[in-house]
């Protein structure tokens, strides 16, 4: 009776893969998002080496992907792995491109945006860096308001001598509510990229925000495994004018 079970347990495994492999296909298309083209023309995704080797080009047939955001760096030594290749490779399709940094908590921010400034050039056609400021996957301590608008002004500071835009703050909405939420006057000059899988954001309408999280576990062909998608407050014309000219 024992190889009974043994198939039995096999089987179960079996199913609870396919299952896995469901729910992630599930989730990936039945979202609670799904903004239109006709309203939302430009939109695109974030990746990072957790989504591997990226086929661009199948990428570049996706209506759905005008821009992509790449993972450069996190704190003040942590290079993605992929961001080279990805940059590269990007840049021979119509994908608009931009890079974002991983701001953590512990690390001074002109160090940090030294290590983001020795692997990404300023070009060219490129959007506007992003700065990742949220809790998850951050380190334990919790600056002060003042403290942590006092590194992120360190951090513009060195980046602006590059590149003279303002940059991009993507935030969570626990992080919004504690740090920013009334506050984004104590922070350097940024637009705002602002994570929902719920809903909207309602931050002043569609004026109160530049880019919009809408989904984390999207499924573009020619990348592997679910991807975060986003969508641009604006027309095509507009985002044009957010490049490096």
């Amino acid at each position: 009776m024992k190889w009974i079970a043994a198939v039995i347990a096999a089987l179960a495994v079996a199913g609870l893969t396919a299952f896995g492999a469901y729910e992630t296909y599930l989730w990936g298309w039945w979202r609670m998002n799904n903004p239109s083209l006709e309203r939302f023309p430009v939109q695109g995704v974030d990746v990072s080496h957790h989504q591997g080797l990226i086929d661009w080009q199948r990428v570049e047939a996706d209506p759905r992907v005008s821009f992509a955001y790449l993972k450069a760096t996190e704190g003040g030594d942590h290079r993605d792995r992929q961001f080279a290749q990805n940059w590269a490779s990007l840049k021979t399709t119509r994908i608009a491109r931009g890079a974002y940094h991983f701001f953590t908590f512990c690390r001074p921010g002109r160090e940090q945006a030294e290590n983001l400034l020795s692997v990404m050039r300023v070009e060219s056609g490129t959007l506007p860096v992003a700065i990742d400021l949220e809790f998850g996957g951050n380190c334990n301590r919790r600056p002060t308001v003042e403290e942590l608008a006092a590194e992120l002004d360190d951090f513009v500071s060195l980046l602006r001598e590059r590149d003279d835009r303002a940059p991009v703050f993507y935030v969570t909405p626990e992080f919004f509510s504690a740090y920013m939420a009334g506050q984004e006057g104590a922070y350097p000059a940024h637009l705002l990229w602002l994570r929902n899988i719920y809903g909207e954001p309602a931050h002043d309408g569609c004026n109160g925000w530049t880019f919009w999280q809408y989904a984390g576990q999207g499924l573009i062909d020619g990348i592997t495994g679910p991807v975060d998608l986003n969508a641009y407050c604006g027309d095509a014309q507009s985002f044009a004018a957010l490049r490096k000219p």
